[in-house]
């Protein structure tokens, strides 16, 4: 079989080199023999998880958009009921907080709250004060009642 040369270095035939060859391929299939095996198993996993990823993006994205809608719902009920309670129209109340809204609500009343001046006569004088206190108003409202 193998011939020995110089040095203690060994010779073999082509037919020897072809056998020693064959018996490692054997060996190395034989241990990674069920390699395509696990790599359909393995394939098959991926898309199963890559599938539960795509469900689980769904769900996420579903339950993103309805926190979304709660959280304006919530909102939209905040700047209602701070309108409501300073008495003004809801769209002048855009803030996304309470102090926010408040702010607005307060200076869109002072905004809108009649200046005292005094009117004035034809002729350029003072007019008298046309204000009434609350009791007049009343007693006023109370004859007409009559």
């Amino acid at each position: 079989m193998a011939e020995e040369t110089q040095g203690n270095e060994k010779t073999f035939t082509q037919s020897e080199m072809n056998a020693i060859i064959a018996d490692r391929i054997s060996e190395v299939k034989a241990k990674y023999g069920d390699y395509d095996d696990l790599k359909a198993k393995a394939e098959k996993f991926d898309a199963a998880e890559e599938a539960s990823k795509s469900e689980l993006q769904k769900m996420t994205e579903s339950r993103d958009a309805l926190q979304a809608e709660l959280d304006k719902v919530k909102a939209d009920a905040m700047r209602s009921r701070i309108a409501a309670t300073k008495g003004v129209p809801v769209n002048l109340v855009t803030g996304s907080t309470e102090e926010e809204c408040n702010a607005q609500a307060d200076a869109a009343l002072a905004f809108a709250k009649k200046p005292d001046y005094p009117t004035v006569k034809d002729g350029g004088e003072a007019a008298p004060s046309t204000k009434k206190s609350a009791q007049e108003a009343f007693a006023e409202w109370m004859k007409k009642q009559e």
